[in-house]
């Protein structure tokens, strides 16, 4: 098999074995045999353990400020932007839901320097709804008192859905991202 390929088996079956285990319950032998390599293996493509999680954590953010990025050019309308903003955030966070688990819940796991510039890039993705709230306040849109906590909030809301959707339940991905694009506008005190 390709070097890219074992490299990319080895990125994926290290997030499934992270989001069932824990960092510190997954050995590099669990990720090794399920991406059907030798544990030696593991080492070619990744000097640590916590250099896989660190690439599953720092991919996985970078593809979040991406996706938050685009969705806020989509309007100038504040109220537009944090409907797309938090749909199409929640949706992708519930599709993708066991990497974005180990994305968002294992950072303690990080060496302080792979923690430090994921948490960079979340403080970006931060900025980017801090940006659009601070706007909705200023134009009237938007009736919060604190652009930290609301952002805090609307941050949560977007997150927490990788702890408990399930694909199998009784609402899809899409449906929970519209009922919480709703729920975060009036969350903001804007008409849904």
């Amino acid at each position: 098999m390709p070097a890219v390929q074992t490299g990319q088996r080895l990125l994926e079956s290290a997030t499934e074995a992270f989001a069932a285990k824990g960092f510190h319950g997954t050995t590099t032998r669990d990720i090794a045999a399920a991406a059907g390599v030798t544990p030696g293996a593991v080492y070619v493509h990744h000097r640590s353990k916590e250099e896989l999680l660190y690439s599953i954590s720092k991919l996985g953010h970078e593809r979040t400020l991406e996706l938050v990025r685009a969705c806020a050019s989509t309007s100038s309308n504040p109220v537009e932007q944090i409907r797309t903003m938090v749909r199409d955030f929640v949706e992708w966070q519930s599709s993708n839901r066991t990497k974005s688990a180990v994305v968002n819940f294992e950072l303690a796991a990080l060496s302080d320097e792979h923690r430090a510039e994921v948490l960079d890039i979340r403080r970006a993705v931060d900025a980017e709804f801090r940006t659009v709230v601070d706007r909705g306040r200023e134009q009237g849109m938007f009736n919060v008192p604190d652009t930290s906590l609301a952002v805090f909030a609307l941050l949560s809301l977007c997150i927490d859905v990788a702890r408990w959707y399930r694909s199998d339940g009784r609402l899809s991905a899409a449906a929970i991202g519209e009922h919480h694009s709703s729920m975060a506008l009036r969350m903001l005190g804007a008409a849904a």
